[in-house]
């Protein structure tokens, strides 16, 4: 968690849409197209698809036989079949979903027993290309990654990682470079899972003592997003690298916010060659609400955006022209998309980094800081494209470099 000195929007909006079911994300394919999620109907919830990629967005129910159960996870996949997950005690069953008619058609793809005490198992982020889906089983020992749709036959064990697992982010464009958030005596750091050989490796350590995660991460520009303790030891902030880049983590001054809680959830795809003009899309939430950030590593400010009423918060995909696409569900409008386009260099009504209804005056556009932490920083390799070998990623505690960047 981090934080910022500004004012909230004067109105909030709505978190989780109309009727949606508290806890449930919304998900939404990696190349934009389809989203899925569960939505209240009464006492009970049902999975829903929504198409993004048309002249407009609809939604499909896609009720079952009966309401489904607290826990359930709905996924959508890159040919418009939603993968639902449902749990029960120490059994989780897998399923696509898909519209029939007036009616639900079902393809049972089998079940994962996690019989050890303190397993928890969740369906990881989509997979780029759409036709496979994979679920974390983390463990107090150990987690293991399964693909639990796409595969030959039913769900298979691809990897274990020593450690308790939690996260999940893909690093390449083909879904086979997994990272994970590994605890390991005592503290985080994160490995990366090649799920082709199940081999781990690790990615982030920037010094022996902190707490290191990866939150978000490009593959076509190598953009990283990371939390770390780094720079302020026993304060989690938010820092950026560059996969494969000989220079250091940085932590900028305008990502660091007291008293509201940032959460990076989009990167503009598709910047090859200038990850520093890559956008990235941050949900805000203080005590009078939640609201939309969005920042660039080379502008150095967050621009502060009201979220359309009824956001689906934290949900959103940003199109490689630069546009941040918010899904949003209402009494009146139960499935739209609010496009937010911020061009670079610019500003919105109110001057950069002003907060949404605080006349201007908002602090949220801090200058670069400068000053240094102690601590050393290495790069991560990128990985080559799938047709060549893949490069293991280099921990961050090799570098040539010495020192933490706060600008």
């Amino acid at each position: 968690m981090t934080a910022c000195a500004t004012e909230p929007p004067s109105t909030p909006p709505s978190t989780g849409g109309a009727d949606a079911v508290p806890g449930a994300r919304c998900a939404i394919t990696a190349d934009g197209a389809y989203a899925a999620r569960l939505v209240r109907d009464g006492d009970s919830c049902f999975p829903e698809r929504w198409t993004l990629d048309g002249p407009e967005p609809y939604a499909v129910p896609l009720p079952g036989g009966r309401p489904e159960r607290p826990g359930t996870e709905v996924q959508p996949m890159g040919d418009g079949r939603v993968l639902i997950h449902r749990p029960a005690e120490h059994r989780h069953a897998f399923a696509l979903l898909y519209p029939t008619g007036p009616g639900t058609g079902e393809l049972p793809l089998g079940a994962v027993e996690c019989p050890e005490p303190g397993t928890r198992l969740t369906l990881l982020p989509p997979a780029p290309g759409g036709g496979r889906a994979y679920a974390l089983a983390g463990g107090p020992r150990s987690g293991v990654v399964w693909r639990v749709a796409g595969g030959p036959a039913g769900p298979e064990r691809l990897a274990e990682v020593p450690g308790r697992c939690s996260g999940g982010v893909w690093l390449d464009g083909t879904g086979r470079l997994l990272a994970l958030d590994r605890e390991l005596g005592g503290r985080t750091k994160t490995v990366v899972v090649d799920l082709e050989h199940g081999e781990v490796s690790p990615l982030l350590q920037i010094t022996e003592g902190s707490d290191d995660r990866l939150l978000l991460a490009d593959p076509d520009s190598g953009l990283l997003l990371i939390s770390s303790d780094a720079p302020s030891p026993g304060q989690e902030r938010l820092g950026w690298g560059v996969l494969g880049s000989m220079l250091p983590v940085r932590f900028p001054e305008s990502l660091r916010m007291p008293e509201c809680a940032v959460t990076p959830f989009a990167i503009q795809p598709g910047q090859v060659l200038v990850p520093e003009n890559c956008a990235v899309g941050l949900r805000i939430d203080g005590a009078f609400g939640t609201w939309v950030g969005t920042w660039r590593p080379a502008e150095r400010r967050v621009r502060h955006l009201p979220a359309p009423e009824g956001w689906l918060a934290g949900a959103g995909v940003w199109t490689r022209e630069g546009v941040l696409r918010l899904p949003y569900a209402t009494q009146a409008t139960p499935c739209g998309v609010a496009d937010l386009t911020v061009p670079p260099g610019t500003a919105p009504d109110g001057g950069a980094g002003a907060v949404p209804g605080a006349g201007g005056t908002g602090t949220g556009a801090a200058p670069g800081g400068t000053g240094a932490a102690p601590g050393s920083v290495a790069p991560v390799a990128r990985p080559e494209p799938a047709v060549r070998p893949v490069a293991r990623p280099v921990p961050l505690q090799q570098a040539p470099l010495g020192r933490l960047v706060t600008n």
